[in-house]
């Protein structure tokens, strides 16, 4: 798995979504690229932004026992992957905004390092590891990316 925490790394996705235009076709599910953008950015609001609560009680329990063992690890998302409800995105988003937003995102995720990962909570898996904020991060922008042939 690429390291997300690495400058070069984190170039080549940037390097990435700037091959994206607003017309940029999927190869496979419903969003349109500014909505995929807006998609991607919910991880990063979560990690960062405080704006979404946190999961708690059974539901935790779930997310933790069932779907952060699928998200943390190092295999690829298959295509059409069902998303949660927090991540759908159905409404219209403006493609250049949702861009900014992204790479200001991957920008912070470098600068912070991977160290102010370790043992950081997740609203929705509790503390990871550096290495779990590494595969959560970097396999689900490559699967978007990879989405929308970039």
């Amino acid at each position: 798995m690429e390291n997300i925490f690495s400058k070069e790394v984190s170039a080549k996705i940037i390097q990435r979504i700037n091959n994206l235009n607003t017309e940029s076709p999927a190869e496979w599910g419903k969003m349109n690229v500014a909505q995929m953008l807006a998609h991607c950015n919910v991880t990063y609001e979560m990690a960062y932004d405080g704006n979404h609560p946190p999961a708690k009680g059974f539901k935790k329990f779930l997310l933790k026992a069932f779907i952060k063992p699928m998200v943390c690890n190092e295999k690829r998302y298959p295509k059409n992957s069902r998303t949660a409800p927090q991540f759908l995105v159905v409404d219209e988003k403006e493609f250049e905004t949702e861009k900014q937003r992204l790479m200001a995102y991957l920008n912070k995720t470098v600068e912070l390092g991977s160290a102010h990962f370790e043992g950081k909570e997740s609203v929705s898996f509790g503390a990871l590891s550096s290495k779990e904020w590494n595969n959560m991060f970097y396999k689900h922008m490559d699967h978007h990316l990879t989405q929308f042939n970039v």
